[in-house]
């Protein structure tokens, strides 16, 4: 491997402090590692966080932000905010990701003479999906305008999925002539998750994200309900908390599903591992433009099958048939199908669940999507590095 092109200082931003170490930080070791300075920008960081970070030598900075408001006061104290952290660091790169900090991170790296610009999109969001109401419409018009103004000098994006590139193009968020180059999504780390061997013969269905309705748990208690209507002992374990989201399940819907034997709340934890441990089949049934879902990354890598619909990015993820079942968003009935495949035929979940691990060895691996990132973004000539997908699979055999 060629030696780093020279020491540079890199800024990324995102909108909460730990989704840096969440999804961030393996890219932001390796471009320490690389020889370059890396300073993460975001909202809010807690002491733990900052620790994280500044054991792998990574310096913070905190820049107000509201996460989902629309007040364009407190927006234009984020650009002025920015533009003071970047004119202080004088960066080099600026790297920022999800709606608000590629909109308000590209410009004020314009505004502060920052030479490179990569922003990476997670996912467009609700905005973009399907044909808007009147209120929806007109702040998709106002999430384009502003996107056509920060990322006017941006010099590469980064996107997850086909869709996503699509609309990206469609709607000109970024200049004709600037390239956009799609990833395999945050990648996962396939030594660190590893398959362990299937809880019993009795399938146990998963269930992991914020307990949003957007992410088709209406649909996933429907599907249920229909298959114990059946006869068949099922219910879901739902990992994941609470959310104030308006779009979220309230506690006494939550506490009627789980005293109708639908769900278990399993609340929230800091390491899933120990829960996709106990688990066989992870569904994930959203209508919403996930990118790439982390959870699916990490059930695959756990050596668990993938039940998921066709909404983009999550379709994309696996093969139908062979790591999981891809079914119609909103339909029920499918995924009440899907989920009776496992239990008619319980051997499955392990043959599909090998695939699955297989698959995101080979296409998803954190390793080979930093190697992406950090050789567009010129910070090392990186060699792509073959996929390992047997790491792990002695443990189940």
């Amino acid at each position: 491997m060629l030696p780093p092109v020279s020491g540079k200082r890199v800024i990324l931003i995102g909108s909460l402090g730990f989704s840096l170490v969440n999804f961030r930080l393996d890219l932001m070791c390796r471009i320490v590692e690389l020889g370059h300075e890396v300073i993460a920008v975001a909202p809010e960081f807690d002491a733990e966080t900052v620790a994280t970070l500044s054991g792998h030598g990574i310096r913070t900075r905190t820049v107000q932000m509201e996460r989902t408001g629309t007040r364009p006061a407190m927006d234009l104290r984020t650009l002025i905010a920015l533009v003071r952290i970047f004119r202080e660091e004088a960066p080099d790169i600026v790297m920022p990701y999800t709606m608000k900090p590629i909109v308000y991170g590209s410009l004020a790296a314009r505004i502060a003479g920052v030479r490179e610009c990569y922003p990476l999109f997670t996912g467009l969001g609700y905005l973009f999906a399907g044909e808007p109401a009147t209120r929806r419409r007109l702040l998709r018009s106002v999430s384009i305008a502003l996107h056509r103004i920060g990322l006017r000098k941006v010099t590469t994006a980064f996107c997850y999925n086909d869709a996503e590139e699509r609309d990206i193009r469609h709607f000109g968020l970024i200049p004709s002539t600037v390239s956009l180059v799609k990833i395999p999504g945050t990648g996962i780390d396939t030594k660190r998750f590893l398959p362990t061997p299937m809880p019993g013969a009795a399938p146990r269905f998963l269930f992991v994200g914020r307990l949003l309705r957007s992410k088709g748990l209406d649909m996933l208690a429907t599907a249920v309900r229909q298959l114990r209507s059946q006869g068949h002992d099922v219910t879901v374990d739902l990992l994941g908390p609470e959310d104030s989201n308006p779009d979220a399940v309230d506690r006494a819907t939550l506490e009627a599903w789980t005293k109708e034997g639908l769900f278990r709340h399993l609340g929230a934890v800091t390491d899933v591992r120990p829960v996709f441990a106990q688990s066989s089949i992870f569904v994930l049934p959203t209508t919403l433009r996930e990118g790439v879902p982390r959870t699916i990354l990490e059930a695959m890598a756990c050596g668990l099958p993938v039940i998921t619909t066709d909404a983009p990015g999550c379709g994309e993820t696996i093969t139908d048939g062979v790591s999981g079942w891809i079914v119609p968003q909103n339909d029920p009935a499918a995924l009440g199908a899907a989920m009776l495949s496992f239990i008619e035929v319980p051997e499955r979940a392990a043959e599909m669940g090998l695939a699955a691990r297989a698959e995101v060895c080979r296409n998803n691996d954190v390793r080979r999507v930093n190697a992406l990132l950090v050789k567009h973004m010129d910070l090392a000539a990186e060699v792509l590095p073959k996929p390992s997908v047997r790491a792990g699979i002695e443990a189940v055999a």
